[in-house]
């Protein structure tokens, strides 16, 4: 998929790659990966859209056709659901978000639950504020039905989760990042779910592990909020 991200790649293609019949193929990257092969390659396209809105001065039109898109109308369409800002205005904040928006409810006076646990990392190292919000899959796109951002892993509480099926999925953004976003080689991962959240039944604390991420993981799609003043004050003070 990486080599070909701008080719029109179907399951055929990747079961063939693979040896396997194209429907052991698609259990199988499912069981491994949490998502489809094609929601996966339609998310590294939008990944590798990103990367190239930060790293080339490529017009939006030219990138959408790197990317497999063959109208940039569709292309910036599905940009802007996944990451939540347009590629242009990806572009022009650097990769970084001033804030994360929450899903509106559609119903106005929706079941609200509580789901609370603790994060914790597998590896010490660079970790920075760290996001925690509930999406409907394994890919971090989008608005989050909920969501709260941690200085540091520990404790968390989202006090005003919809009922429903959900996957706890979280990110660390390093303390060091710089001014510009290049990829998401440096951010820790990590995933529960699913989920069950119901208001009338007691949810046992989550625990959730960040780890480095990893070629198989979904890419975190939605842009990273912008935790670089804080990271800075932070090494201010420490140094």
């Amino acid at each position: 998929m990486h080599e070909n991200i701008g080719e029109l790649l179907t399951i055929d293609d990747m079961a063939q790659a693979a040896m396997y019949s194209k429907f052991h193929f698609s259990r199988e990257f499912q069981r491994v990966t949490g998502v489809s092969p094609g929601r996966f390659l339609s998310a590294l396209r939008i990944e590798e859209a990103k990367r190239l809105l930060m790293a080339t001065t490529l017009t939006v039109t030219e990138i959408s056709h790197r990317v497999g898109y063959n109208s940039v109308g569709t292309f910036s369409s599905r940009f802007a659901s996944s990451v939540g800002v347009s590629p242009s205005m990806f572009r022009q904040l650097k990769g970084f978000t001033p804030r994360i928006q929450v899903a509106p409810c559609c119903d106005t006076n929706p079941e609200l639950a509580t789901v609370r646990g603790e994060i914790r990392a597998s590896v010490a190292g660079d970790l920075g504020c760290v996001f925690i919000g509930l999406f409907p899959t394994r890919i971090p796109e989008g608005r989050p039905a909920a969501c709260t951002v941690l200085p540091r892993p520990g404790s968390f509480c989202l006090e005003q989760a919809p009922a429903g099926t959900w996957y706890l999925l979280a990110h660390s953004v390093p303390a060091s990042m710089g001014e510009v976003l290049t990829g998401d080689q440096e951010l820790s991962v990590g995933s529960v779910g699913p989920i069950e959240a119901r208001p009338d039944v007691p949810l046992l604390p989550v625990e959730l592990r960040l780890r480095p991420i990893r070629a198989l993981d979904p890419p975190v799609l939605m842009a990273l909020l912008d935790v670089r003043a804080e990271a800075f004050t932070a090494a201010s003070i420490a140094g």
